[in-house]
């Protein structure tokens, strides 16, 4: 049986012009029944607790993947909701916290277009798609001064957190931390879109971790 990771190939590395048969998912599933939920600090942002809620509430609503090279509206451009990859997980839910990353890491590109990885043979910065390329996202955070350090403890990574993963092969992928705790109650559970819609899911140290950032405290 092919593996999720292997059906998430190349967005979350390569183009997204390469596709795969679409698959479906229902919101059945999509959530964890009766999960506990580890309480934000006391002393967080308001925004964080809405990050989180937007990018949960993606599961079960967004039911395909799609990785098919699109041209869309600047700024605030989107896909279709009920479709996407793991990158806009991450990208619809900072929307609803007032940041564009279309707009953001477009922006950041035109001013440094040299420090962004130079793996798609571009020579200038495509709106329609940088921000929904994994490495980009990355390379944005980093360079905005969010990265934390990689580690293989859970209690590392808190809710609206940002995590991103080598498959393998050098392909990547992206998610966001919950409130919402594993079965264990040992680490917080990952939103992301994997191939077959978003879900809320225990996969944090399923992967090699490459990136972790945390936006908000």
């Amino acid at each position: 049986m092919i593996s999720r990771s292997l059906i998430a190939l190349v967005l979350c590395l390569l183009v997204i012009g390469c596709r795969h048969p679409a698959r479906t998912n229902s919101a059945r599933g999509a959530l964890p029944e009766n999960p506990k939920y580890k309480p934000l600090p006391a002393n967080s942002s308001p925004e964080l607790q809405k990050l989180v809620d937007a990018a949960v509430a993606q599961a079960g609503v967004t039911t395909g993947y799609d990785p098919g090279y699109v041209s869309i509206a600047y700024p605030n451009g989107d896909v279709p909701m009920n479709t996407g990859v793991c990158s806009d997980v991450v990208v619809r839910a900072f929307r609803k916290v007032g940041i564009d990353l279309q707009k953001e890491v477009h922006e950041d590109m035109s001013q440094a277009f040299d420090k962004y990885p130079q793996r798609w043979g571009l020579s200038a910065p495509d709106g329609n798609i940088d921000h929904r390329r994994v490495p980009n996202l990355m390379t944005y955070f980093a360079r905005r001064g969010k990265s934390l350090p990689i580690t293989d403890e859970p209690d590392d990574y808190l809710p609206g957190d940002v995590v991103a993963w080598d498959l393998g092969g050098g392909t990547y992928h992206i998610g966001m931390v919950t409130n919402m705790l594993s079965e264990t109650e040992r680490e917080c559970l990952i939103v992301h879109n994997i191939g077959g819609g978003t879900r809320v899911e225990d996969v944090l140290l399923n992967w090699t971790i490459k990136g972790h950032y945390r936006y908000y405290r």
